[in-house]
This record gives structure tokens, sequence and C-alpha cells, in this order.
């Protein structure tokens, strides 16, 4: 009974969330000051890193051919895999060449799992308990980044262990939960046999430009928010260290209550909340002078982000269940096409004026917000927009 209901979809999701944040989690949060400290990178080079770790997520549609011959879940252990030997080998290689070879073996695997992340949790999960599912993965992933970063802390801080070691350990207990998800899981199916073809839907349009749009301002945040606090600021590996552990502390908090609120307010109001508060972040960091209203920007950044749900159910909502895999492929793709140029872009652009950046992070959510505002109160299949027939 006890192994019964441990192999659930559920669980396996579960587990899934926690693999991925144990190695990106390690690289995200040490890989400023590593660049910096260890291989000397400007803005430029940063940039140019960013965008290199962007191009799998760009070319995330591959994942369907890897359907073709292999199951999601088989391809989900691949890519964790790949992912976690790509964050253990990242100290060992301290130059410009081997940092930009380790992140890009890093994100082929980060990017393929959360692919298929993303597609089996649409699968396997009813519309009904979508977001709740979605807002726990969410705080799943969020505490496991919670012991990450406080271990980071300890070992960088307290016992001054180096990077070479804290990579290692990040990516090698990634590896781990990969073998017990592939070893102790069954292979799950859902309701409906998955296309193997790329498929673009003309009456999926609004969702791909939210998606395209939301990739565009997370590359900001991802990229430059950090590297603000690091450079203007002076943050230390410590400092970012805590910063993401309050992150952490209150997403576990507030991402379960996020999923019950798309689930009661609905996806419009949600992405409406979502977007007018990004407008507000983005304007803030432009003039941020003080770090403290810098990290609280930061904080209030990434609980937003976790509004993004919101979107998922709509695609959950408004897709053939047929096209889950093939979608999820696709919008991966489509979002990060903006994240392969915007990172080397914004990073000239960061030489010259910083704000800049933040105000065009502040440009592309209005051009959210107002997007948002086409999406139906009740999404469904044939009630994609406002414009539908139904």
């Amino acid at each position: 009974m006890f192994k019964q209901h441990f192999q659930r979809p559920e669980i396996l999701l579960y587990l899934f969330s926690a693999a991925v944040p144990l190695s990106f989690a390690t690289w995200q949060a040490l890989i400023n000051n590593f660049a910096i400290e260890q291989v000397g990178f400007t803005g430029i080079e940063i940039g140019i890193l960013q965008s290199l770790r962007e191009i799998p997520g760009f070319i995330a549609f591959g994942v369907i051919f890897l359907l073709l011959i292999m199951r999601e879940q088989t391809v989900a252990f691949l890519a964790l895999l790949a992912l976690g030997i790509g964050t253990a080998i990242t100290g060992y290689l301290p130059s410009i060449m081997g940092l930009y070879f380790t992140t890009v073996l890093m994100s082929m695997g980060y990017h393929y799992a959360e692919t298929i992340h993303q597609s089996l949790t649409l699968q396997l999960i009813s519309r009904e308990r979508l977001p709740v599912v979605m807002g726990k993965q969410i705080a799943v992933g969020s505490f496991t980044g919670l012991i990450v970063f406080a271990a980071i802390y300890c070992l960088i801080d307290l016992f001054d262990l180096g990077y070479q070691l804290v990579y290692v350990l990040g990516g090698a207990l990634t590896v781990a939960i990969a073998l017990v998800m592939i070893l102790k899981f069954p292979h799950f199916k859902g309701e409906s046999e998955q296309h193997k073809k790329i498929i673009l839907r003309k009456r999926y349009w609004l969702y791909y430009l939210l998606t395209f749009l939301s990739g565009a301002r997370r590359q900001i945040f991802v990229v430059f928010a950090g590297f603000l606090m690091v450079e203007k600021f002076h943050f230390t590996v410590g400092e970012m260290s805590m910063l993401f552990l309050v992150n952490g502390v209150l997403t576990i908090y507030l991402a379960p209550k996020i999923g019950r609120l798309v689930s009661y307010w609905g996806e419009k109001r949600t992405l409406t909340l979502e977007y007018c508060g990004l407008i507000v972040i983005f304007s803030g960091y432009a003039i941020a002078e003080s770090a403290v209203f810098a990290s609280m920007l930061y904080i209030f950044d990434h609980i937003f982000f976790a509004m993004a749900i919101a979107l998922k159910s709509y695609l959950k909502k408004i897709a053939d269940p047929a096209d889950i895999a093939a979608t999820a492929g696709v919008s991966f793709s489509i979002n990060h096409i903006a994240a392969v140029i915007l990172p080397f872009a914004l990073g000239i652009v960061w030489i010259v004026s910083p704000p800049i950046v933040f105000i065009i992070g502040a440009s592309i959510a209005v051009m959210s917000l107002l997007l948002s505002q086409l999406v139906p109160a009740v999404p469904d299949r044939g009630m994609e927009t406002v414009f539908s027939q139904g």
C-alpha cells in the first residue's frame, strides 16, 4: 500500500521539482561571483554566457524528436544527468571557454528537464487541480533551493571550502534523484497519446505571444538583476545566498496560495496582477541607489514570477490533450527566442547605462499587460481569446 501511494504521478513530479534546483540553484547562486572572481568576467562576457545558456532553451522543441525513440520519463532522466554533470564539473574549468562549455551542458539538461516536467504535469494532472499542484511544485523547488542556499552559505562563507566542492555536491545530488526516478517509478501515461511532431496552432497565438514576452523579461531578471546586486552593490556569495534564502522561504509559503488564487480568481486577473507588479519592480530597478531597496525589489520580483502558473493553466484549458508535449517543447523555444539575443545585446547596453536595461524590462511588462486583457474570463478549447466565437 505504501509503495502504491509513493509511486504516484504527483510524487514523481515533486521529486522532479526537487532534482532540478539542486543543481541549478547551486549554479545560479555561485555564477556571478565565480565568473567575476575566478574568470574575470565583465558585463559583455556575462551577457555572452547567458546568451549561450539560453540556446538549449531555444532548441527545446528538439525534445519532440527524442520522443520518437524514447519515452518522456527516459528523456527526463537523461536531461537530469546532463544537468547534474554540467554543474559538477563547472568549478574544474575556470576559464572563459571552460565556463561557456559547462554552462551549455548544464543548460541543455536544465531546459530539456523543464520542458518534460511541464509536459508531464499538464498531461498527468487534471485541469481543476493543476494550479494547486503547480503551486506545490514551486514550493518544493523553493524549499530545495532554500536548503541549497543555506548549504552554500555554510560551505563557502563559514567553512571556506571553495567553489569546486560545492558545484560537485549540487550536481551529484541531482544525479542521485534521477536514478531514484528511473529505477523506482513506473512510466505514467496521460489522457491522450502525444503528437510527436512540431505543432503550431493559430488558435494558440495569444499564448505564444505571452510566452515570448515572458521569456524576454525573465532574462532581464535572471541575468541583470543578480548582476546589479554584485556589481553595483558589491554583494558577496554569502549575501546573495541569504537573498535567495529569503526568496525561498517566502515562495514556500506563497506559491501554494498563488496556485489556489489562480483556481479561485482565474487566469486573466492573476496575469493582470503579475504584469502590473512587474512594471513597478522593473521601474524601481532603474532608479535603485540603495542596496536595501534593490534587495526588496529582487524579492518581490521573484515572488511575482510564481504567478506564471496562470499562463500554464491557461494553456491546459485551451490546448487539445494530444498537443501538450509538442506545445510544451515549442513554447520553451518561443520563450527563449529573445533569451538568446537579449543577454548579449543588453550586456552592451549595460556598459552604457544599466537603468536603460530595466526600463526595457518595464516596457515589456506593459506589452504583456495589454495582451493579457485578451485572455477570456473563462478560457477553454474554442474560447482561446476574447475574440473567439466559442
